[in-house]
């Protein structure tokens, strides 16, 4: 007697588009065969094969066979089909042996090697849900976005372990993402560039190398972002290099979160400049296999405004960007590779689209929630090659903000099919010192898995209860729901403290360009700093700008600990499993509570709330105390230290380490003037 499918359609991630359950379920035997039919050329080591065969020891303790070719019986068999279209596969699940696949009850075509390959994960998600068990389907699928991209910084503070990028290629490769590109922009250990890469902890060439080799085995094109133009901070304050900036004179003001992101442009007009980006070029393109190369070219904020307009030498911006972008395009298509470049610049100056290079593909970033088409359509009307980016909304903070993350995720995909955007990139970034775990990052990378392949399948409410069953094992559904509470309980974030201490320029005067970028995200601080020159006076005012959310300090923190709460009861009760997951959660959580607190004493030092307010503000938790506050907060970064140390190198720890003793320090002097 056949047994009956389940009553509820498999949880796959992402939605597959067309899926038919059939009557009965394929029970594996405890050591069976997998058949790879493909030649040799296109996956020497039957990979595919063996990631099907480690998926199931994992979910059975089976230990399965791999075979290529017809000559063994096999129970699942992995086919190349020409007459599939471009870019789809095909899974079949069956009781009955197909005789064309030496016996096998399942069977996965693609048209292609990269099609198999998305069938294979497709399977693996099954196997995760089934066992040996698998319950009889027919499914037909392809990816509404060819390119599906995610693109990692491990530049700004944070450089990740060999170890972790595996695991997370693997990640990437099972939710059928296709591209990976690693954002650098000065920590890469490069002959004659020591000056720039010390203390960043940088990868080597060899490193790139055995990544490149490891996404190619799983499908995935791993492909240089490199900064050649902006977004050389670290270079430019180096003693040999700081005469290519735009502003070398500011090479020796302390450093800043802030000002590396404002602050970075070469001289383009400089004799050296291009033989520096041309040397950063050609550190990359022979260790990588790629077709492509991101040449960056995002945010060139100082162009024209210093060095280069001695001598009357520059134009107009979008002339000066165009020629030299137009330049590194061309070095880059000379060694047989096609250009990609941010696409910030050229849609505020669209003159520049007309002066690109031709196949030239633009990554075109929009990462408001509100995402309209403008910018794309723009783009797409130049006839300029394009992907559509968006962002995962974790950079600057603690704890991720999955709900921004999805609405732009969501909104942006259905643009970008509208406009033929050939690709779909998520990127991940870590400004302001990378204090984001990338392991945070995994919902909204899913976000974009899902809608880079079937845009508006599925609401958020069914992705997010696919996310916390499929990847954190919460068979309740509800573990992303206490995610997101988390994230909307912050009164006083990370970003909001390195402003606070990055307004005073070192010499207790007032940052004006701090001021200014502080002021363009948003805080409007209520003051001219002309005027009131003080760093405590701004300081004071910058808190008094934030006062209605510091106020809900004690409140924010109610809301962590319930999440926090929820989190560690919704995942797994297996040890290791919810170590592995609620670790860097309940670090975050537990730092994020800090940040708030502090955010409540520094308001109440400077005299805008009440000192009776801390002890009237439903707070009955035994931590709430000033006077232990800058110890709790130093006790907080050791165990954060360990957690960033589990998946990253040491690279620039030490400066979240100066920020967090910084505001330990701010509050003992505080209380010690109070007192």
């Amino acid at each position: 007697m056949q047994a009956t499918p389940p009553s509820t359609m498999p949880l796959l991630i992402p939605e597959v588009q067309n899926l038919e359950l059939k009557q009965g379920v394929v029970v594996l035997p405890v050591s069976g065969t997998i058949a790879q039919y493909t030649d040799a050329a296109s996956d020497s080591g039957c990979f595919l094969a063996q990631q099907l065969q480690r998926s199931l020891s994992e979910a059975t303790g089976s230990a399965w066979n791999v075979s290529r070719g017809g000559r063994w019986k096999a129970n699942i068999a992995l086919l190349l089909d020409s007459t599939l279209p471009q870019g789809s596969y095909r899974l079949d699940i069956s009781t009955a042996c197909d005789v064309d696949a030496a016996g096998a009850q399942i069977r996965l075509c693609g048209s292609h090697i990269a099609d198999l390959r998305d069938a294979v994960q497709t399977l693996r998600q099954l196997i995760a849900q089934y066992g040996s068990a698998v319950p009889c389907m027919h499914i037909e699928d392809s990816a509404a976005y060819a390119v599906r991209s995610y693109s990692l910084d491990v530049t700004r503070g944070r450089v990740p372990t060999m170890q972790w990028l595996h695991s997370w290629i693997d990640k990437l490769c099972l939710y059928k993402y296709n591209q990976l590109q690693l954002y650098v922009e000065h920590s890469t250990k490069i002959d004659g560039l020591s000056e720039s890469w010390r203390g960043s902890s940088p990868l080597s060439s060899q490193d790139f190398i055995e990544l490149d080799q490891y996404c190619a085995e799983r499908g995935i094109d791993l492909v240089p972002s490199i900064s050649t133009f902006g977004h050389h901070y670290m270079t430019l304050r180096t003693h040999s290099f700081r005469d290519l900036g735009e502003f070398p004179e500011q090479a020796d003001r302390p450093f800043s979160f802030i000002e590396r992101q404002e602050h970075h442009t070469i001289n383009i007009n400089h004799p050296e400049a291009f033989a520096l980006s041309c040397k950063l070029i050609d550190s990359y393109i022979d260790e990588i296999r790629s077709v492509y190369f991101n040449i960056g070219g995002d945010e060139t904020f100082d162009l024209g405004k210093g060095r280069s307009r001695e001598g009357g030498q520059s134009s107009d911006p979008a002339h000066m960007y165009a020629g030299y972008v137009e330049r590194l395009c061309r070095y880059v298509q000379q060694h047989g590779h096609q250009a990609m470049l941010w696409g910030d610049i050229a849609v505020e100056m669209p003159e520049i689209l007309d002066l690109l290079p031709p196949d030239v593909v633009v990554l075109n970033w929009l990462y408001s929630p509100d995402v309209t088409d403008d910018k794309v359509r723009l783009v797409a009307a130049s006839g300029v090659r394009q992907y559509v980016c968006a962002a995962v909304h974790c950079w600057n903070s603690l704890l991720p903000h999955f709900d921004r993350a999805w609405l732009n995720i969501s909104k942006l995909a259905a643009i970008g099919l509208k406009y033929h955007a050939e690709g779909f990139m998520v990127t991940d970034w870590g400004d302001y010192g990378h204090i984001n775990d990338p392991r945070m990052s995994i919902p909204a990378m899913i976000y974009g898995a899902q809608e880079a392949w079937k845009p508006g399948a599925v609401d958020v409410e069914t992705v997010d209860s696919r996310i916390s069953v499929l990847e954190y094992g919460d068979l309740t559904g509800r573990v992303l729901a206490d995610m997101k509470a988390a994230a909307s309980s912050v009164s006083f974030a990370w970003e909001n403290a390195i402003h606070l201490l990055e307004l005073d320029d070192g010499r207790g005067g007032v940052n004006a360009d701090v001021f200014q970028a502080v002021n363009a995200e948003g805080a409007t601080i209520p003051i001219d700093i002309h005027r009131t020159p003080r760093v405590g006076d701004v300081r004071r005012a910058y808190l008094q700008s934030r006062l209605p959310q510091i106020a809900k300090a004690a409140a924010c923190n109610g809301d962590l600990h319930e999440a926090q709460l929820g989190i560690i009861c919704d995942t797994p009760h297996v040890a290791a499993v919810r170590g592995a997951i609620i670790q860097p959660w309940l670090v975050a959580l537990d730092g994020q509570c800090l940040l708030n607190e502090l955010g409540y004493c520094l308001a109440v030092n400077a005299g805008l709330i009440k000192q009776s307010s801390v002890a009237d503000s439903d707070s009955s938790d035994a931590s709430w105390h000033v006077e232990t506050l800058p110890e709790r907060l130093e006790t907080w970064f050791e165990s954060y230290s360990q957690s960033w140390k589990s998946l990253s190198r040491e690279s620039e720890l030490r400066r979240i380490a100066d920020v967090v003793w910084q505001l330990a320090d701010t509050i003992r002097i505080q209380r010690q003037e109070q007192s």
